[in-house]
């Protein structure tokens, strides 16, 4: 006997797999932010992109860690807060780990080049592969991807909320200077 149900729909897949998941959102000066958990991390951040975000649709369920994300995000918005010490869970190749590794080493107001930051992980000259592995950062702004500029410290692009304003916004409000 063959089974003859349908394989399910990517949209249906989503709405499975956000079942295993919690989720809340919450508004910043960079826009409406939404935060992914696994009840035990943080899994994911997207920042409000042309007032949509990925999960608009699904219901809101939170947890204590995607609670201490917001606030500490709100903190961060604030100017209170620098560092971040929720947990994090990012899923990657083992050379985005080691990239989204290096960058949580940055701190408040610190930058690094993307030539700095594949010499820094012992990639040199795959200035390319690393700004790949800076825009799939599931978590911005709790890991720093922001932090990253040109060799000459120009503002190269940004995948987050409305790109290069976001980013520009968020190095303002971290005081890091930008070359014109």
């Amino acid at each position: 006997m063959s089974d003859s149900r349908e394989p399910p729909s990517a949209a249906a897949a989503t709405l499975d797999h956000m079942n295993d998941l919690f989720l809340i959102r919450m508004e910043s000066p960079i826009g409406r932010l939404e935060l992914i958990g696994d009840g035990a991390a943080v899994t994911a951040l997207h920042i409000e992109r042309g007032g949509t975000l990925p999960h608009d649709g699904e219901p809101e369920r939170t947890t204590a860690v995607l609670e201490t994300a917001a606030t500490q995000l709100r903190e961060y918005f604030a100017g209170t807060r620098s560092t971040f010490d929720v947990p994090v869970r990012m899923t990657g190749t083992p050379f985005q780990l080691a990239v989204w590794t290096e960058l949580g080493r940055l701190g408040w107001g610190e930058a690094i080049t993307y030539g700095s930051l594949a010499a820094a992980i012992g990639r040199h000259g795959s200035s390319r592969a690393i700004g790949g592995a800076v825009g799939a950062n599931p978590v911005p702004i709790i890991v720093g991807c922001h932090r990253v500029l040109g060799s000459d410290g120009r503002v190269t692009g940004y995948s987050g909320g409305e790109g290069i304003t976001t980013k520009l916004w968020l190095l303002a409000h971290e005081r890091i200077g930008v070359a014109a």
